[in-house]
């Protein structure tokens, strides 16, 4: 598994669905139809989705956690 950051390539908004398919081994595609499905249910996915826009480090930052 890789460390949990945004990727430079890849990216459709902020990188954050493609981060998260990197992290698991899935397909970016995969995840992003998985959220958009997701945000048909009740709770708060858009507000998770933009606190780990702000959380996550970008791919290559001398922040980002191994």
């Amino acid at each position: 598994m890789s460390a949990l950051v945004r990727p430079r390539h890849g990216r459709m908004i902020a990188g954050v669905c493609a981060g998260l398919a990197d992290r698991f081994g899935i397909s970016a595609t995969t995840m992003r139809v998985i959220f958009l499905l997701s945000c048909l249910l009740p709770g708060p996915q858009f507000l998770l989705y933009l606190a780990l826009w702000l959380l996550l480090p970008n791919e290559g930052s001398t922040k980002a956690a191994v």
